[in-house]
């Protein structure tokens, strides 16, 4: 037999060890009483659900506005600076290289996007694309295409050319009704 100090020290380090959660009361007696671990069937604390897990699921209610349209609608000039800056900023002294606009494209469209979402525009979802390519006397078809409202979504684009590349940007801003 195991001594009390004993027994709270091994419930503490199979508690720390998340194996306690799986265990059946009896599997942990006798777990407890000098049965080998082999003996013993264990469930990882992975195949339950967690406390954390649980509070992830939970949602926020949130009431009705009945709200169907914008109160601001999507400052489209202003997103067209934002673009102009940040291509301007980050390509214009850049030679095309394909692993380095590999990069670039993710870098520019999370500053644009983070940019955008400075404005502080309510209830809009933002979608940015980048195109970066190499400027070689070729011609270049880029085509989007959306399900939206017109009356409430819309999109800010921008074209950006140097020596060696060029880059599009695009924007759209869809309202969340």
């Amino acid at each position: 037999m195991m001594s009390d100090p004993l027994k709270d020290r091994a419930a503490r380090s199979l508690k720390k060890s998340g194996s306690l959660s799986s265990l059946r009361r009896h599997e942990f007696q006798r777990s407890i009483h000098g049965q080998t671990k082999d003996s013993v069937s264990m469930v990882s604390y992975m195949d339950e659900p967690s406390q954390h897990e649980a509070v992830s699921r939970l949602t926020v209610q949130m009431e009705n506005t009945y709200q169907l349209g914008p109160t601001k609608h999507f400052p489209v000039v202003t997103v067209n600076h934002i673009l102009k800056d940040v291509l301007t900023n980050y390509l214009q002294e850049e030679d095309y290289e394909p692993e380095l606009c590999k990069q670039m494209t993710k870098t520019i469209a999370e500053v644009i996007k983070a940019r955008v979402k400075e404005l502080m525009i309510p209830r809009y979802k933002l979608v940015v694309i980048i195109h970066i390519g190499q400027l070689n006397s070729q011609s270049l078809l880029i085509g989007n295409r959306c399900l939206w409202d017109p009356k409430s979504d819309t999109v800010s684009s921008y074209v950006f050319r140097n020596a060696s590349l060029f880059a599009l940007a695009n924007v759209y801003a869809v309202y969340l009704e």
